[in-house]
């Protein structure tokens, strides 16, 4: 297949043009104070000629990173070359700032349109955003990507229902962009209005939260769709468009010619086997306000092995499965949301949506229960049954036991950002 965006790189391609950035960015963050001195910290000098076999004597960054250089940590460039900033929360009062040079900015829209690209998207569509703008990354790169690749945009935002099907039906709107969530919530509302017939979406682009599978298959059902695609992505790494599923729906593309992705024990930071959860370092081989070295983003996931089955030579990782820093803790075990997920999808009665509620009791024992919805149109009369079986499958794959209840289809709470999926009242 042809791409305007997407270069079609051969392995030795792609180790090539990592060493090349790797180069670069090694030498591009000695203009940093606080990456200079910890580099130096670890016997490293501005002159050495580093490859990718030595990734790993290179130091880790990490939030606290970008705390400590509050408001424009880990510069690497002349203030005056900076001309925006995003940010993401923090825990402390300050909020993480990312700065970018004019040729981040342009990266920052080249990936988004790459993932654009792969999801088969092409100048002809046109999209409708709905999620957030301001100071996010999310709304203005969903734009700019949209803007670089040709489509007609339109920047609503999150939120305003009612507007969004107005649009979507006025202006034959083709693809969407939001989160999972928003986007469940706008199927069900197409659904019940019966509006299928009145609008020409296609596709959907959904982030910023974990999505299921099950999730995908019932949004596409709901709305009639050719592709539902999870796209991923974070503030340091320029902001969504780090990486895409494709048609397979087997991993995430990740933009190797942009990034260097590692898998490490979160605890040891040694890498893990191919294949094996860890945590995602990242180390960014083209960015020149704020570089990534080797940058810690608590993500957890794995690295897939071989090529897809869509032919892209890129590689893949898997959907995150959860943050090392945000797993449950509960009796002991090690808990992340990804497994929830991986679980109930084998139950074909059972639809995405799930609520996690953690209490402690009077002699300090922990519980957890387990809100799964019933799949649309399932009936009632097996729940019991159902929500036993799930509870047996969950304790074999978690090692935790769990009390689990079945309900109606739509009981949760729907929401146009994230889904709140675990309520901890400990």
């Amino acid at each position: 297949m042809s791409y305007r965006f997407i270069p079609q790189l051969e392995d030795e391609d792609i180790r090539r043009q990592q060493e090349e950035g790797l180069r670069s960015t090694f030498a591009r963050v000695w203009n940093s104070p606080q990456y200079s001195s910890k580099l130096r910290a670890c016997g490293l000098n501005p002159g050495d000629q580093l490859g990718l076999d030595d990734l790993t004597r290179l130091p880790t960054v990490d939030v606290d990173d970008l705390r400590e250089g509050y408001p424009l940590p880990l510069l690497c460039v002349p203030p005056t070359d900076v001309v925006r900033i995003h940010a993401s929360s923090g825990t402390t009062g300050k909020r993480k700032i990312l700065a970018y040079s004019a040729a981040d900015v342009d990266t920052f829209n080249l990936q988004m349109a790459r993932c654009y690209e792969l999801a088969g998207l092409t100048a002809e569509d046109r999209m409708q955003i709905a999620v957030g703008y301001g100071l996010w990354t999310a709304g203005v790169g969903f734009q700019g990507g949209s803007e670089k690749l040709g489509m007609l945009t339109v920047p609503v935002g999150p939120g305003n229902l009612e507007m969004h099907l107005q649009l979507l039906q006025d202006l034959e709107t083709t693809c969407f962009g939001a989160t999972a969530s928003m986007a469940l919530l706008l199927a069900e509302e197409v659904e019940r209005a019966d509006l299928g017939k009145k609008i020409k979406l296609r596709k959907m682009i959904c982030g910023s939260e974990a999505r299921s599978e099950k999730m995908r298959q019932t949004i596409e059902a709901k709305l009639g769709l050719e592709g539902c695609y999870d796209i991923a992505g974070m503030t340091e790494m320029y902001g969504p468009g780090t990486a895409i599923d494709c048609d397979a729906h087997n991993g995430l593309h990740y933009w190797a010619d942009l990034f260097i992705i590692e898998v490490l024990d979160p605890v040891t930071l040694q890498p893990v086997p191919e294949g094996e959860v860890g945590e995602m370092v990242v180390t960014s081989l083209r960015k020149e306000a704020v570089p990534l070295l080797r940058y810690r983003t608590h993500d957890l996931c794995r690295l897939l092995p071989g090529r897809c089955a869509c032919g892209l030579n890129m590689p893949r990782h898997d959907r995150i499965l959860g943050r090392s820093d945000d797993m449950l803790i509960y009796r002991g075990v090690n808990i992340y949301p990804g497994q929830y997920m991986a679980v109930i999808g084998e139950f074909a009665e059972l639809g995405g949506e799930y609520q996690v509620e953690l209490t402690r009791d009077d002699r300090g024992l922990d519980h957890l229960a387990l809100t799964v919805e019933r799949a649309q149109g399932a009936g009632s009369g097996n729940d019991a049954a159902l929500a036993q079986a799930l509870e047996h499958r969950l304790h074999k794959a978690i090692l935790a036991r769990m009390q689990v209840e079945v309900v109606d289809y739509a009981t949760l709470p729907r929401t146009f950002s994230k889904s709140r999926r675990v309520v901890d009242k400990r």
